[in-house]
């Protein structure tokens, strides 16, 4: 809460001071005190629209988000072409700094139906997602990959990205659990 919430939340409290007794006073305070914990939910943007040539990105889904589950807030779109009606991949953008993102899943997570590889649809879009990523304070972006998946490291490239690094995944991380072994980090400073 910003100095502005906490003074009005004084002022508040003075009122109702004075106005009620002291233990409808504490009910009325304790009401509130939660209801301004729980305005601190994650707010969502318009991403507005999203073309580039012949591809469109078209929001699909947020997800909020579970802290208690270790999952963040996610925008998921469709990488569609302009003006036809079939996706050619997905592209998520996590809205999130924490370890696991920064480190292992990276900002940005994308996939292009093998008909459609070879276009430079995912690298496309994941410039379309700068601006909404910059929106939320995402700098640097962080985007991760398998060392052996030459096509994705190559996006990261056309999208800007630099390679900082190559880790060996933690044994407790999901990604080690389903098989992969280590990730290239990207780094990309919007």
């Amino acid at each position: 809460m910003g100095e502005v919430a906490n003074c009005e939340v004084r002022r508040l409290a003075l009122y109702l001071s004075e106005k009620y007794n002291i233990r409808v006073f504490a009910q009325m305070m304790t009401m509130l005190r939660g209801k301004l914990r729980n305005s601190k939910t994650f707010e969502f943007y318009d991403p507005g629209r999203l073309v580039d040539d012949d591809l469109t990105l078209v929001l699909y889904e947020t997800y909020p988000g579970d802290a208690r589950r270790g999952y963040v807030p996610v925008y998921r779109f469709r990488m569609m072409r302009v003006g036809q009606k079939h996706e050619v991949g997905r592209i998520e953008l996590r809205v999130s700094n924490i370890n696991h993102i920064v480190m292992y899943a990276g900002h940005i997570g994308y996939r292009v139906l093998p008909l459609y590889r070879g276009r430079h649809y995912a690298a496309r879009s994941c410039a379309l997602l700068f601006p909404l990523a910059h929106r939320h304070s995402l700098n640097p972006l962080w985007i991760t990959c398998n060392p052996d998946n030459y096509a994705s490291r190559r996006t990261c490239e056309l999208a800007g990205a630099t390679l900082v690094e190559i880790i060996d995944l933690p044994e407790d991380v999901d990604m080690y659990q389903m098989g992969d072994l280590q990730k290239c980090r990207y780094r990309l400073d919007l």
